[in-house]
């Protein structure tokens, strides 16, 4: 899998799987025959992530070309999404605490390389590293295999994952390792079975001996409290950098702020305080150049800046305001967080635009999905009413 880091790309590859996000989506998606045919899954995760594809754009898809019963598991899919950014949200503490705090344990190589011996575990592991990209299943088995038959810290193994994966996310992919380890759902885990992976491999992996036979939940405190979303940073109507990073690369301009100037800002490296996958670093490069020759003009490239680069840049561009995506927490969020001190001092402000799916999707994030899974109907009305790109929530 070498996908274009394009939004062309990415909508390419959505009307190419629209005809099977229907009954064929919920009857094949959990089987990985292998990396060349995986006509179940959509693989659209590395747009989705970025913002190139947007997920109403995603569900608007499914609805066109299927009723909403047979659509149902594809769009809860796409709503899976918006819960774990949404519930990450609610505690931003988890996205720090996530990060491994100790030293590499034995065996890690081994698994990073794929030489613990499990046929299986070890042709997933080659794979990500080569391809960036992992089946949905194959995940689930990974982890939990790295956790309960290797025994290694869960931290890890989502460092592991955020280091290769083209689509990896600071919410969906620590948390679905929380989830694996029985920390997210309080006692709730998931044991990687040799039958279900001979089952859902086509018989790629007939037997895999040596799995382990329970997953007794990782002891960890109880998750923290919820807190009160955090809003997008007010700007003013005047004309502005627009800047784009990977948490938005679909970037719109407001009518009430002018487009000074463009920027793209590449905090790839960020994601992990390892070396990140060059083909991560080479999609990020070629996503935020894509959405930044979208809005158009002249830009300028910032890799792996200082924040007095983003101050110079705004300077450049004539303007004291910054205009962003909305900054989910994660390691840009991070980046700027750390940065607001030397903006202030500087005199520049930085806005946020929202997505209207963010706004109407995380407020019913807060325990488990089954809260955002209920509001689905009457959620789509409003933030997926068609194909088209949706409004933003001007800030």
């Amino acid at each position: 899998m070498h996908p274009l880091p394009t939004r062309a790309a990415g909508l390419d590859r959505l009307a190419q799987f629209t005809p099977r996000m229907g009954r064929a989506y919920a009857a094949e998606r959990n089987y990985d025959p292998g990396p060349e045919n995986r006509p179940g899954v959509s693989a659209l995760s590395p747009w989705i992530c970025r913002r190139q594809v947007l997920e109403a754009e995603a569900v608007a898809a499914a609805l066109s070309a299927h009723s909403p019963s047979a659509s149902t598991k594809f769009i809860e899919e796409v709503f899976w999404r918006g819960y774990f950014k949404g519930w990450l949200e609610h505690r931003p503490g988890i996205w720090a605490d996530a990060k491994p705090n100790h030293p590499a344990p034995a065996g890690l190589e081994a698994a990073e390389t794929g030489n613990t011996g499990i046929a299986c575990f070890d042709a997933w592991a080659r794979e990500l590293v080569e391809t960036g990209y992992l089946h949905n299943h194959a995940r689930m088995w990974f982890a939990s295999i790295w956790v309960f038959t290797l025994g290694l810290p869960w931290r890890h193994g989502a460092d592991f994952f955020l280091r290769h994966l083209l689509d990896g996310d600071a919410a969906s992919n620590t948390l679905s390792w929380r989830w694996v380890s029985g920390v997210h759902t309080r006692g709730k885990t998931y044991l990687a079975r040799s039958s279900n992976i001979a089952r859902y491999t086509a018989g790629r992996y007939p037997e895999t001996p040596g799995l382990a036979s329970v997953a007794p939940p990782v002891e960890e405190p109880p998750n923290p409290d919820v807190t009160p979303l955090r809003q997008p940073r007010r700007g003013t109507p005047v004309p502005s950098l627009y800047l784009v990073t990977t948490e938005d690369c679909g970037l719109v301009s407001s009518g009430d702020m002018p487009v000074a100037g463009v920027a793209t800002l590449q905090l790839t490296g960020c994601r992990s305080a390892r070396p990140v996958s060059p083909a991560v670093h080479a999609f990020d490069a070629g996503a935020l150049a894509d959405g930044a020759a979208q809005l158009g003009g002249a830009v300028q490239t910032l890799d792996h800046p200082t924040p007095a680069d983003l101050v110079a840049a705004a300077r450049a561009a004539g303007t004291t305001q910054i205009v962003t995506g909305f900054l989910h927490t994660g390691w840009v969020r991070d980046w700027f967080d750390a940065a607001e001190g030397e903006f202030d001092r500087a005199g520049i402000t930085v806005a946020e635009i929202q997505r209207d799916w963010d706004r109407a999707v995380y407020p019913h994030c807060k325990s488990g999905y089954f809260g955002l899974k209920k509001k689905i109907p009457t959620l789509l009305p409003t933030i997926a009413p068609n194909a088209g790109m949706p409004l933003f929530s001007r800030v």
